[in-house]
């Protein structure tokens, strides 16, 4: 029963948090999105306090149940080793091994210093659920948005607009190559030793595994039942569980019920140690009964784990070709060289954005202006930057602020965004084709939002000067739709250049 509550908790996490990274459409986020919000690490970059309170209690209850249930990654670890091929399907592959604090600690630490000095490419680079949505964004959507535009093409020759096509393309290449290192190798110590990865590298699963000591609930050993046969080592995807000494490592322990559901002598329970306890003492007295104020069974018990867990959830929840007219290939923008990378309105500043964020990919999935791409820079590797050589950003969306589960990117309104400056646009004499063309144009003038560029003419006392854009930066709130929409190829001839701290004009 233990087993089988974990295993559909898990299905409905994995998927949840899997549609909430590929998803397309924009329409899945706000049903789905408190999942990537109770997750440990964003919960407390972002001083989540229920939600972080609700997991330690969850934890010293029922021990680490959340690299289980909750942990995308852990999950994910737990669906490639059974995608193993084996032999004989009935004998377990693992055993037990013993704990390996001169790698867990250290790394831990390492993390935590990393966390302190804002160094967040070390930081993206260890954390679980950064690092499932690095795989999610990079290895899982490319799939998923080329079957939609196999489905969009079917569906065009039917007249259907059920379907549509998106633009397929890798948003960094490094961060790309990372995530598909971290998969391969999750995926070889998943099929070696199960949770190895949970157990050694994981500074999630070692700060939880402190807690996860002292949790009322474990599974504990029956030594009169227990007939020595290690069936329950071999079971145990952790290597926690000793059989020849009867004991088991509990800061490893995930309480997946393997071993529980191999025991064919029921030497192995789950319940209270002071519970079984005195349950050893009623049948060295004589009695079977157990004691009253305790009297329980496996059902009741596992009925207990799974209400409790859904009411723990549920309070924490509270590239296609362009042409010029069908005449010229129109040639792509090539990004600028920035002083100040852009960082999304609500992020406050560029100190505020790195030390917070840890670089989960799920705002570059969710912007729907394809504004949004990891960051190619050492100390910020993974976290999101913002260019618009494919759009802008439009004043009237915030999916990005909505979404972000570790308070990197604030909460912030349509209206409060208008007028939040993250950036000032900056004109590119050499690249206008006003000049450079001798064309009439005004691109950058007509499309800003806010009315912050106006066109002038370059010789103020000559007439017959042409009109080229002069920029307000005093009004400019940096949304990128005068470099978006410019025409000038492959650099714009204005472009904006990002500010350290943001400003609220």
């Amino acid at each position: 029963m233990l087993r089988r509550i974990r295993i559909t908790l898990a299905t409905l996490t994995l998927i949840g948090l899997t549609l909430l990274f590929l998803d397309i459409s924009g329409y899945l986020y706000p049903w789905t999105a408190w999942l990537a919000k109770i997750q440990f690490l964003p919960a407390v970059l972002a001083l989540n306090v229920p939600v972080v309170i609700g997991l330690i209690l969850l934890t010293l209850l029922f021990g680490r149940i959340y690299c289980s249930i909750i942990c995308p990654l852990g999950i994910l670890q737990d669906l490639l080793a059974r995608l193993r091929p084996r032999k004989n399907k009935k004998v377990g592959r693992y055993g037990f091994s013993p704990e390996m604090r001169w790698l867990r600690y250290p790394v831990l630490v390492l993390f935590i210093i990393a966390l302190v000095a804002g160094v967040g490419s070390f930081v993206a680079l260890l954390a679980p659920y950064s690092s499932f949505g690095r795989i999610a964004v990079n290895l899982f959507k490319p799939i998923y948005e080329l079957g939609n535009n196999l489905l969009a093409g079917i569906a065009e020759k039917q007249d259907s607009y059920a379907f549509y096509h998106v633009d397929v393309w890798v948003r960094s290449l490094p961060t790309f190559i990372i995530a598909a290192v971290t998969f391969l190798i999750l995926a070889i110590l998943a099929w070696i030793g199960g949770r190895t990865y949970c157990n050694t590298i994981c500074p999630v699963g070692t700060a939880l595994s402190f807690l996860s000591r002292f949790s009322f609930l474990k599974v504990n050993f029956d030594e009169e039942k227990c007939r020595n046969c290690s069936a329950c080592s071999k079971a145990c995807k952790a290597s926690c569980i000793d059989y020849k000494n009867h004991s088991i490592d509990y800061s490893r322990c995930v309480v997946c019920g393997n071993c529980i559901d191999s025991c064919k002598f029921g030497a192995l329970k789950y319940d209270a140690p002071k519970l079984h306890q005195a349950h050893k003492a009623n049948k060295a007295n004589g009695t079977n009964e157990p004691t009253k104020p305790h009297e329980t069974d496996a059902s009741r018990r596992a009925f207990l784990l799974s209400s409790a867990t859904a009411l723990a959830t549920a309070t924490l929840a509270q590239e296609k070709i362009k042409m010029d007219g069908g005449l010229a290939d129109i040639e792509d923008k090539v990004a600028p060289e920035r002083k100040t990378p852009l960082t999304p309105p609500g992020s406050l500043s560029a100190r505020h954005f790195s030390q917070h964020c840890t670089g989960c990919q799920l705002c570059v999935s969710q912007c729907p202006n394809q504004v949004l791409r990891p960051s190619t820079d050492l100390l910020t590797l993974m976290q999101p930057t913002m260019s618009y050589e494919r759009g802008y950003c439009r004043p009237e969306c915030n999916r990005c602020s909505e979404v972000c589960p570790a308070g990197a990117i604030r909460p912030i309104t349509p209206e409060e965004k208008s007028s939040t400056q993250i950036g000032h646009a900056v004109w590119v004499k050499k690249n206008c084709l006003i000049l450079t063309d001798d064309v009439k144009c005004g691109n950058c003038a007509r499309h800003c939002p806010v009315g912050a560029i106006q066109m002038v003419r370059l010789d103020e006392n000559d007439r017959r000067s042409p009109r080229v854009p002069a920029v307000n930066e005093e009004r400019c709130i940096g949304c990128g739709a005068c470099e978006n929409l410019c025409p000038a190829r492959p650099f714009s001839a204005i472009y904006v250049e990002g500010h350290e701290v943001h400003k609220e004009l």
